[in-house]
C-alpha cells in the first residue's frame, strides 16, 4: 500500500483540522512508505531540506517515511527519472509562510478532512494546491497528486504490549549463545526488555557448572541478579573443589572473593581455600602492576585473608603453608601455633567455627537412657563402633562433663573407618561444662561422610576431672525426621580393644550429631 505524509508538519502532535492549508500546499509529494526499515520507522533521510528545523518535527517517528528515494533540488523532475518518489521539491524558499488554516484554505479542506478520499478527489485536491504554488513560486513545476495520511503519535507504546514480537523485536524466538548472552542481558538491561533479560538469566541458569560459577557469579553481582547470584553461590558450596580450580576464578574482583569466603556452606578444607586465595591474589598483583611478594599478595587480599578460618587447619597444614607463606606477621602465625598446641586456647583474630557444607536442619540421636557418676579418665580413648542405614554427615559428638562443678577439658575426637583404621575427621579442642549431667557439643573440623552399612569407630579422649557416664545403652536408635519421616537407624556395636570400658550399655560419647 502506497501512502503520503505532509512533510513540513508543524506539530507531531497536531489534529488534522490543524494542518495548514499552506503546508498542504508545499507538501503534495508522494511518499513511498513500502520500503520502511525493519523497526516500522523510515530509514534516514538523504534529503538536504529534512531536518527538523524546517518539518517541524521528527517524521521517522510519526509515519517511517522513506525519503531516500528523491532529493529536494528544485531542478530535477519526474521526467529527469525521479518518477513519484523524487518529486519532493519543499525548499525552505517553497514553504507558504502565511501558515493559513484549514478553514481559510478551501483548496486543501477535502484532503485535510476526509483521509480515505478517492484518487480522483486527491488529484483534483492536489492540483489545486499545486496550482498555488506555482503561483507563489513560478520556477517550480507542480507536484505529483498526493493524499495526506495522519497516525496520532503513540509515546511508550512499547510498555503496552506483553510479548517481545509485539515490541521493537522482531520475535519471541531469542537465539542465545555463550558468546553472545551477557551482551545481549547487558542490552536488556540497558533498554528495559524485561522479556529479553529473562531469556539470557534463564540461559544462564541451564548452562551453570563448577568450571563457570565464579565468571557468572561475578556477572549476576554486576548485572543485579540476585537469583542468579544465589544459585552460582549455591553451586560453588556442593562443588567447591572445582570451582576454585577453574580458571575464571582468578579473574573475579575482591568483593565476590570477599562474598564467597563468608560463607559458612562451603565444601572444602580451609588450607586449600588458602591456596585459592594466594593463586587469585598473584593475579591481582599483575592487574595491579605489583611485584607478587608476600607484601603486595598480602595488600591485595585486604579483608578477605581475615575471612580464611586459619584455627579449622591441622597444625600439620598451618606449618607447611600459611606459617611459611609470608602473607601473615609473625604475631599471627605465633598465636596461631599457640591455638593449636596449648590449652586453655588463647584467641586468634581469625574465625574458628567450622563451616558447614550442609542444608537441612541438624538431628542428633542419644543412645543412653539414664545418667550416672562416675566415669575416670587416664589418657586412654572412650570408643564405640556404629553404622547407619542411609548416608549421613556427621558434625560432632555430644559428650558428658564434670561431676565437681564448672570445669575445662581438653579433648580429641575422632571418626575412623574400622577396615582401613584411617582416620577420616578430627578435632584437638576442648569445652567447658557447668557441672550438671547435660551433654556438652564438640564439633568436628568438617562434616564426616557416613555410608550405609559401614562400620566406623567413634573416638573421644579427654583430659579432665571424672564425669557423668551414660548407662542402661541401645544396640539400636532410630531417629524419624518429623517432615518427611525419612528413618536413621544407629546400630552400635563394642569396639574391640582398650576402649576405657565404654561400651553399648555403659560409657561416654552419649550422643551423635548429624544431618541426612
Amino acid at each position: 500500500m502506497r501512502c503520503c505524509v505532509c512533510l513540513f508538519q508543524q506539530s507531531l502532535q497536531c489534529s488534522p483540522s490543524k494542518m495548514a492549508a499552506g503546508e498542504s500546499n508545499s507538501r503534495s509529494s508522494c511518499l513511498n512508505l513500502t520500503n520502511s526499515g525493519p523497526l516500522g520507522n523510515a530509514p534516514p533521510s538523504n534529503s538536504a531540506h529534512s531536518s527538523p528545523a524546517s518539518n517541524g518535527g521528527s517524521m521517522g517517528t510519526a509515519g517511517g517515511i522513506n525519503r531516500s528515494a528523491g532529493n529536494s533540488n528544485p531542478q530535477s523532475g519526474p521526467e529527469n527519472g525521479g518518477g513519484t518518489e523524487s518529486a519532493v521539491r519543499s525548499t525552505p524558499s517553497a514553504q507558504n509562510p502565511s501558515r493559513q488554516s484549514v478553514g481559510q484554505s478551501g483548496a486543501t479542506s477535502g484532503a485535510a478532512s476526509n483521509m480515505t478520499a478517492t484518487s480522483s478527489s486527491s488529484s483534483s485536491s492536489a492540483s489545486t494546491a499545486s496550482a498555488d504554488a506555482s503561483a507563489a513560486v513560478p520556477s517550480l513545476p507542480s507536484s505529483p497528486a498526493s493524499v495526506l495520511v495522519y497516525r496520532e503519535p503513540v509515546y511508550n507504546w512499547q510498555a503496552t504490549k506483553s510479548t517481545v514480537k509485539e515490541r521493537f523485536l522482531y520475535s519471541d524466538e531469542v537465539q542465545i549463545g555463550p558468546e553472545t548472552v551477557m551482551t545481549t542481558l547487558y542490552t536488556a538491561k540497558k533498554y528495559a526488555v524485561p522479556a529479553l533479560e529473562a531469556h539470557c538469566v534463564e540461559f544462564l541458569k541451564k548452562n551453570l557448572r563448577a568450571d563457570n560459577a565464579f565468571m557468572l557469579l561475578t556477572q549476576a553481582r554486576l548485572f543485579d541478579e540476585p537469583q542468579l547470584a544465589s544459585l552460582c553461590l549455591e553451586n560453588i558450596d556442593k562443588n567447591t573443589a572445582d570451582a576454585l580450580a577453574a580458571e575464571g576464578f582468578t579473574d573475579i574482583d575482591l568483593d565476590t572473593l570477599v562474598a564467597v569466603l563468608e560463607r559458612d556452606t562451603l565444601g572444602v578444607r580451609e588450607v586449600r581455600l588458602f591456596g585459592a586465595a594466594v593463586r587469585w591474589a598473584d593475579a591481582e598483583a599483575q592487574r595491579q602492576q605489583l611485584q607478587p611478594t608476600p607484601e603486595n599478595k598480602r595488600r591485595v587480599l585486604g579483608k578477605s585473608l581475615s575471612l580464611i578460618r586459619f584455627p579449622l587447619m591441622t597444625i600439620e597444614e598451618f606449618a607447611a603453608g600459611p606459617a611459611q607463606s609470608g602473607i601473615l606477621t609473625d604475631r599471627e602465625v605465633v598465636s596461631l601455633f599457640l591455638h593449636f598446641t596449648v590449652n586453655p586456647k588463647p584467641h586468634v583474630e581469625f574465625i574458628d567455627r567450622p563451616r558447614c557444607c550442609l542444608r537441612g536442619k541438624e538431628c542428633s540421636i542419644t543412645r543412653f537412657s539414664q545418667v550416672e557418676s562416675r566415669w575416670g579418665y587416664s589418657g586412654t580413648s572412650d570408643r564405640i563402633r556404629f553404622s547407619v542405614n542411609r548416608r549421613i554427615f556427621v558434625v560432632g559428638f555430644g559428650l558428658y562433663g564434670s561431676i565437681h562443678g564448672p570445669t575445662d577439658y581438653q579433648v580429641n575426637i575422632q571418626i575412623i573407618h574400622t577396615d582401613s583404621n584411617t582416620v577420616l575427621g578430627q578435632n584437638d579442642t576442648g569445652f567447658s561444662c557447668d557441672g550438671t549431667a547435660s551433654t556438652f557439643r564438640v564439633m568436628f573440623k568438617e562434616p564426616v561422610e557416613i555410608l550405609p552399612s559401614v562400620n566406623y569407630i567413634a573416638c573421644a579422649t579427654l583430659k579432665g576431672p571424672d564425669s557423668h557416664y551414660g548407662t542402661k545403652g541401645m544396640r539400636k536408635v532410630t531417629h524419624e525426621a518429623p517432615a518427611t519421616g525419612t528413618k536413621t537407624c544407629f546400630t552400635f556395636c563394642y569396639a574391640a580393644g582398650n576402649n576405657n570400658g565404654t561400651s553399648v550399655e555403659d560409657g561416654q560419647i552419649p550422643e551423635v550429631i548429624f544431618y541426612t
